[in-house]
C-alpha cells in the first residue's frame, strides 16, 4: 500500500511538472524534431534561418527574447530556459564576489549558456556588461582613460585599438556585449556623465564613437573575439537643462539633430548592432516612448538595422497610470529589448497579455524579435556560444597595458608651462609629490571601475601617478611624498596631484551644482605654496572645473582627466618621454557663470578654448 501511494504521489508530481513545463515552453518535448531544423544549419542564409525559427516560436518564446534581466535578480539559473530569456546583464556591482580571478566571470557565462540548451529552441543569450573604458568591472583588467580623455587624443585609430583590446578582455571574461560606446554630446559640465562624452563637438563624437564600434565589432561579428557594440543613449542625454541626469533636452528639432543625433550616423554606417535608448526626454517627451525618434527617425529614416534596448528600468519610469500602459507605450514606440531588469515574470506576463488583448500588435513583436535574432545569428552564437579558455591569458597583459599607456600619453593636455619648466629633468636632486590623488589607483580610474560609482584605494592592478614618477627618474633623484603637502620645502619642485571630489562618481551621484577643486586639495595647494618652490599641478577630473583663482600660483598645469590604470603615461609626459599632443575636447570655463560653455556660444570667452593644448 505504501509503495502504491508513493507511486501515485510521484506520478502526480511529474504530471504537475510537465504541465508547468508546457505552460512555460520549458521542456525537452518535441526537441527531436528540431535536431535538423533549418535554423540550426549555418550553411543557410541568416534570413532563411530566422524565417524558420520565427515560424516555430510561441508568443511567450518571442517575448522571452525581448527580455533582459540583471544577474542579481535571476531567481534560478534554469529560469533562463524556463522563460526563454534573450539576454542577461551584469550591472555595476552585480558581479561575482570573487573579483580577483577573471575565470570566475567566464564560468558564470558558461553556466548561463548551458541553461539555454534546456529550452525547447536552444536560443543562446546575449550577455552584457558596462565595459565602457576597458573591462573595468573585473579586477586586474586594463582600464583605459574615460572618453573625455580619449576625445583629447583626436586619434580614431587609437580609440579603435582601445576598443579592440577591450573586446578581447570582455570576451575572455565571458561576455559578448558591451553597453558602449557612449556618444552623448555633453553640453553642460554639471552633468555627472560628462566624462563619458568624447566632446562637446558632435563631429568629434561622431568620428570617435564609430571608431569604437569598429574596435568592438571588428570586421566580422561572427569572429569569436568580437563583441556586440551598443551605441548610447539615443538621444539628447548630454543636452539636458542644467545637466540634470535623466532630465529634459529643450531645443528645436534642427539643433537636436545637428548636435545629438549626428553622432549616431557613422556608427550606423559601421553596422552598430544595438543602440540604447536614453533615460532623458526631448521637450517633455521621454525617449522610451518617443515613436517619432525611435521608429520614424532611427529605424526608418537613418536605416538602423540592429535592435534598440532600453536602459535600466526606464520602462518602469514612464509616467503612466498603469504598468500595462508603460510597457505598451515603450514597445509600440520601438523598444525591441527591455532591460527589465528585475521582475521578469511580471514583464513577460504583462507584454503577453497586451498582445493577446491587441494593445501591442504581433507585427511589432515579430519586428523586435527578428532584429534580435538577426544579431545573434550574425554573431555566430548558435554555433559558438562558449568562450575559448585560452583568451584568459590576454587579460591585463603587458601588451594591453602598453596600449593603455599610450592612450594616457595622448589624452593628457598641457594647459600651462611657465618659463618652459616642463619637461622635467630626470636627474633633479629632489622632487616632492603631494596630494592623496597621486597614489590612488581607484581615483584615477574613476566611475564604472570595479563597481557602478567606482571607489578609492588599491582596488585593481595598475600604476599610480606617484609610482610612474618614481619609475621615470634616475637613481640620482630622491622622491618624497605627502598627502597633505607638508615636507615640500627644500625640494627642487613639487608635483601636486589634485581632483574635483573626494571619491569617484558616476550617473546621478555625479551631478554637481558647483565645479571646484576639492576643498582638501586646495589646502594641499596652499601648503605647497608656502614652501616657495616651483609647482607643477596635475588635475584628475571627469570634466573642466574652475581653477581661475589658483592657476596663477602654478608654474605648470596639466589635466590628465581619468587616466585609468596606467598612470605612468602621465609621467611620460611630465619628463618628456612623450611630448604632449592632447587638445581639449571641451571648452574650459573661467567662472561658474559661464557654465554651460560651448564653442559657438554668442559670448564665447573661455579660460581655454576647445582644441587648446601646449607642447614642448
Amino acid at each position: 500500500m505504501k509503495n502504491t501511494a508513493k507511486k501515485i504521489i510521484i506520478l502526480f508530481l511529474v504530471t504537475i511538472f510537465i504541465f508547468n513545463c508546457k505552460k512555460n515552453d520549458y521542456t525537452a518535448e518535441g526537441k527531436e524534431e528540431l535536431i535538423n531544423a533549418p535554423y540550426k544549419n549555418p550553411n543557410l542564409s541568416t534570413e532563411e534561418r530566422i524565417n524558420d525559427l520565427m515560424s516555430r516560436m510561441t508568443l511567450r518564446e518571442k517575448i522571452g527574447q525581448m527580455t533582459q534581466i540583471d544577474r542579481s535578480f535571476l531567481m534560478k539559473d534554469s529560469d533562463i530556459a524556463k522563460y526563454n530569456l534573450g539576454s542577461v546583464l551584469c550591472g555595476g556591482g552585480s558581479g561575482p564576489e570573487v573579483f580577483k580571478n577573471p575565470k570566475n566571470w567566464k564560468n558564470i557565462s558558461d553556466t548561463y549558456q548551458k541553461m539555454t540548451f534546456l529550452s525547447r529552441l536552444e536560443i543562446p543569450i546575449l550577455y552584457g556588461i558596462d565595459a565602457i573604458h576597458g573591462q573595468a568591472l573585473v579586477k586586474n583588467t586594463v582600464v583605459f582613460p574615460h572618453n573625455i580623455g580619449m576625445g583629447c587624443t583626436r586619434n580614431p585609430e587609437l580609440v579603435e585599438k582601445a576598443a579592440r583590446i577591450t573586446a578581447l578582455e570582455v570576451t575572455a571574461t565571458g561576455f559578448n556585449w558591451s553597453f558602449s560606446p557612449c556618444v552623448a554630446v555633453a553640453r553642460d559640465e554639471h552633468w555627472g556623465r560628462t566624462y563619458e562624452s568624447y566632446s562637446e563637438d558632435p563631429d568629434i563624437v561622431n568620428i570617435l564613437g564609430a571608431s569604437a564600434v569598429k574596435g568592438y565589432q571588428g570586421n566580422d561579428l561572427s569572429n569569436p573575439q568580437s563583441i556586440l557594440a551598443c551605441v548610447k543613449h539615443f538621444a539628447g542625454d548630454g543636452g539636458t537643462v542644467t545637466g540634470l541626469d535623466r532630465g529634459d533636452t529643450q531645443i528645436d528639432e534642427k539643433s537636436f539633430r545637428d548636435i545629438h543625433i549626428l553622432p549616431y550616423l557613422e556608427s550606423i554606417k559601421n553596422n552598430a548592432g544595438s543602440i540604447m535608448a536614453s533615460h532623458s526626454s526631448w521637450n517633455g517627451v521621454k525617449m522610451h516612448e518617443h515613436k517619432y525618434l525611435l521608429t520614424d527617425v532611427l529605424k526608418n529614416e537613418l536605416g538602423f538595422k540592429g535592435f534598440i534596448v532600453s536602459d535600466w528600468g526606464s520602462v518602469n519610469d514612464l509616467v503612466k497610470d498603469t504598468n500595462d500602459q508603460k510597457v505598451s507605450s515603450a514597445i509600440n514606440a520601438g523598444i525591441d529589448m527591455v532591460m527589465v531588469p528585475d521582475n521578469y515574470p511580471k514583464f513577460i506576463n504583462t507584454l503577453t497579455g497586451l498582445v493577446e488583448k491587441g494593445e501591442v500588435p504581433i507585427s511589432r513583436i515579430d519586428d523586435a524579435v527578428i532584429r534580435i535574432l538577426k544579431i545573434k545569428f550574425k554573431m555566430g552564437l548558435f554555433e559558438n556560444r562558449f568562450i575559448d579558455d585560452s583568451l584568459l591569458k590576454l587579460v591585463g597583459s603587458k601588451e594591453h597595458r602598453e596600449a593603455a599607456r599610450q592612450c594616457v600619453r595622448e589624452s593628457v593636455v598641457l594647459l600651462k608651462n611657465e618659463s618652459g619648466i616642463l619637461p622635467l629633468s630626470k636627474s633633479l636632486k629632489r622632487i616632492h609629490v603631494a596630494g592623496s590623488k597621486a597614489d590612488d589607483i581607484g581615483y584615477q580610474c574613476g566611475g564604472w571601475t570595479l563597481g557602478w560609482q567606482g571607489d578609492i584605494g588599491n582596488i585593481t592592478k595598475g600604476t599610480t601617478i606617484l609610482k610612474g614618477i618614481k619609475e621615470a627618474v634616475s637613481s640620482k633623484t630622491k622622491i618624497t611624498y605627502s598627502k597633505d603637502g607638508k615636507g615640500a620645502a627644500g625640494a627642487d619642485l613639487c608635483i601636486v596631484v589634485i581632483g574635483e571630489s573626494e571619491k569617484p562618481y558616476a550617473e546621478w551621484f555625479g551631478d554637481a551644482k558647483t565645479l571646484n577643486i576639492f576643498h582638501e586639495d586646495t589646502d594641499v595647494l596652499e601648503e605647497v605654496k608656502n614652501a616657495n618652490i616651483p609647482i607643477v599641478v596635475i588635475l584628475i577630473t571627469g570634466r573642466p572645473i574652475i581653477v581661475t583663482d589658483q592657476i596663477n600660483d602654478w608654474d605648470a598645469f596639466l589635466v590628465a582627466w581619468l587616466p585609468g590604470t596606467e598612470g605612468n603615461g602621465v609621467a611620460d609626459v611630465i619628463f618628456g618621454d612623450y611630448k604632449p599632443t592632447g587638445r581639449l575636447s571641451f571648452s574650459w570655463p573661467k567662472n561658474p557663470d559661464q557654465i554651460p560653455i560651448n564653442i559657438g556660444d554668442k559670448n564665447y570667452d573661455p579660460l581655454f578654448p576647445i582644441g587648446f593644448g601646449l607642447t614642448y
